[in-house]
């Protein structure tokens, strides 16, 4: 199938990714869009694994309000170079982290910040809602680990499900602006209030 210049504006469009690497991309799938989009994306995912350990002294602090000032978020995103950091592909990236701790409301940065107390609570409750529903003892073990997942899933941002996006992760998200800009980002801290909560 020829690989026409539509083809590959269209791709660039949807990935960010460089004009070759979307010619390679279409060429190796046959033309198949959704293919040529997934393979950019796992080559940006080991792009990102090679540029994990770089440095990110820039950046910028994102201030979202939402629902007539209902709830408000804070966000620091950082990246290696000022020249990223005021491209307009960062400041949206972080604006759209902004979006999503305010709309799911993520309690942790990452799973290792989940308190090991909390993590016990959340196995007790799967197992015991397990017994309640009749399920083998010896699958409780199995069946508690998938509803921690879950939980996971829920409170941990980059496990997020994209509020954009069903289909993708805020992980995956942070993947593909790594390929983009072809520099490390990451995602430092994030606070999210809420009008009336109660802080503890």
């Amino acid at each position: 199938m020829e690989i026409t210049t539509e083809m590959i504006k269209e791709l660039r469009e949807a990935t960010k990714a460089g004009v070759l690497d979307c010619r390679k991309a279409l060429e190796a799938s046959g033309g198949d869009f959704q293919k040529a989009v997934d393979l950019l994306r796992e080559k940006g995912m080991a792009t990102a694994a090679k540029r994990a350990d770089r440095q990110t002294a820039n950046g910028l602090v994102e201030l979202y309000s939402h629902g007539n000032g209902r709830v408000g978020v804070m966000v620091e995103v950082n990246c290696e170079t000022d020249f990223v950091a005021r491209s307009e592909s960062f400041r949206k990236f972080a604006h759209e982290i902004a979006l999503q701790v305010a709309a799911a409301a993520p309690k942790y940065l990452k799973e290792d910040d989940i308190p090991e107390d909390v993590i016990a609570h959340e196995t007790e409750i799967a197992k015991g809602r397990a017994r309640e529903e009749g399920k083998p003892e010896a699958m409780l073990e199995k069946i508690s680990q998938g509803r921690l997942d879950k939980f996971k899933d829920e409170v941990v941002l980059p496990r997020q499900v994209y509020i954009r996006d069903d289909k993708t992760t805020v992980g995956k998200l942070l993947l593909e602006q790594i390929a983009a800009t072809g520099e490390n980002i990451v995602i430092r801290r994030f606070a999210r209030w809420e009008l009336g909560e109660i802080s503890g």
